[in-house]
C-alpha cells in the first residue's frame, strides 16, 4: 500500500511527515505558517510536494486546531489560522493532485495514540492535550465522536470558575485558563506578586520580569524545588483533577490519555491530579476510576494520526 502524508498545521509552523502503515515517520518537511489563505495553501502544497517527490504518496491528512465540518473537508473556524468557512480539502487536493482529508488535531493525536501509543486496545478514551490551551477528543469503540456539527468535545472551554479569568473564546473561567501552560504561567505570576522572595530559582530564570514567565520556565524551576513554582504546579494539579472529575461524570471513560507539551512535566503534577480526581468524582470511593496515562507519541501524534486518517480514506 502507498504511503501517506500527515500534516500538523500549527499557528507558527507547518510540520509534515511521510508515514507508513505501522505509524513510523519516514521523512519530514516543515515551513513557517503564512497568515493568508493563499499563502498558507501554497505552503502546504510545497511541503507535501517535497515529500511526494521522494516517496510514493497516496493521500494527505491535515490536522489543525479548529472547527472541522462533519465530512472532514472544510474548516469553519481556526483561531490561529486564516481559514474561515473554507473548503480546505478541495483546495489542497487541487494543488497537490492527491486526496485530502482534514481533522481536528486533538482527534488526529487521539487516533494515533489509539493505534500506536498509550491508548492501544482501549475502547472508550478521552484524550486531553494540555498545551497553550486544552484540546480534547473522545473515542467510542475506537472511533472519533465529533458531535452533530463536528466540533465536540471542547472540554477546555467548560467553565470551572464563575466570573474567573477571561478566555479568548469570550467566556470567563474556562478550564484551560486554569489548567494549561498559559495558566501555569499566569498562576506563577500571581504568586510571584505576593511571594516573590520565596522564589529564587524562578526569579533567576525570568530575571525578575513577569513578562518572561512561561509554563516551561515554571516547570524548570519546580524541578529545582522553587517554592512558588511548586505551588503553581500544585494549582495546575488541582485544576486538572477537578476537570478529570467532570470528564468522569460526563463520559465515564475507560482511559484518559494526557498529551500536549505540559504532559512532559507530568511527574510534577499527575499523581496529585489523580488523587484530587479520585476525591472529587461523584460517588467517590464507590465507583471504578478510569486509568490515566501520558501520551507516548509526543508532538508527532497529530502527524501520525492525520496520515492514518488519510490511509483510511483511501480504502473507503
Amino acid at each position: 500500500m502507498k504511503l501517506t502524508v500527515g500534516v500538523d498545521v500549527g499557528g507558527t509552523s507547518v510540520r509534515a511527515g511521510v508515514v507508513d502503515a505501522d505509524g513510523t515517520i519516514l521523512d519530514t518537511a516543515r515551513t513557517p505558517t503564512p497568515r493568508s489563505d493563499g499563502a498558507l495553501e501554497a505552503a502546504l502544497a510545497r511541503v507535501v510536494g517535497e515529500l511526494a517527490e521522494r516517496y510514493p504518496v497516496g493521500a494527505v491528512g491535515l490536522a489543525l486546531a479548529g472547527f472541522i465540518t462533519p465530512d472532514r473537508r472544510g474548516v469553519r473556524f481556526a483561531p490561529h489560522l486564516s481559514w474561515r468557512d473554507a473548503p480546505v480539502a478541495d483546495r489542497i487536493a487541487d494543488l497537490v493532485g492527491l486526496p485530502v482529508v482534514v481533522e481536528h488535531d486533538a482527534n488526529a493525536a487521539a487516533l494515533a495514540e489509539r493505534h500506536f501509543g498509550a491508548a492501544a486496545g482501549a475502547a472508550t478514551v478521552v484524550f486531553i492535550a494540555i498545551g497553550t490551551g486544552i484540546g480534547s477528543a473522545l473515542l467510542l469503540d475506537g472511533q472519533v465522536y465529533r458531535g452533530a456539527f463536528g466540533v465536540a468535545p471542547e472540554l477546555g472551554h467548560l467553565p470551572v470558575v464563575p466570573e474567573g479569568r477571561p478566555c479568548p473564546c469570550g467566556k470567563n473561567g474556562c478550564w484551560e485558563r486554569y489548567c494549561s501552560g498559559t495558566a501555569l504561567a499566569a498562576t506563577a505570576v500571581e504568586l510571584l506578586a505576593r511571594n516573590g522572595r520565596r522564589s529564587p530559582v524562578l526569579r533567576r530564570l525570568v530575571r525578575s520580569d513577569p513578562g518572561l514567565v512561561t509554563g516551561q520556565r515554571v516547570a524548570a524551576a519546580a524541578r529545582e524545588g522553587d517554592t512558588v513554582a511548586c505551588e503553581a504546579m500544585d494549582e495546575l494539579a488541582r485544576w486538572l483533577g477537578t476537570g478529570l472529575a467532570l470528564v468522569a461524570d460526563v463520559f465515564d471513560p475507560e482511559l484518559v490519555v494526557i498529551g500536549g507539551g505540559v504532559s512532559e512535566s507530568a511527574p510534577l503534577f499527575l499523581d496529585e491530579a489523580r488523587e484530587h480526581y479520585a476525591r472529587m468524582v461523584t460517588g467517590a470511593g464507590r465507583r471504578p476510576l478510569f486509568r490515566i496515562r501520558t501520551a507516548q507519541l509526543g508532538d508527532s501524534a497529530a502527524v501520525v494520526g492525520a496520515a492514518r486518517l488519510a490511509r483510511e480514506a483511501l480504502t473507503e
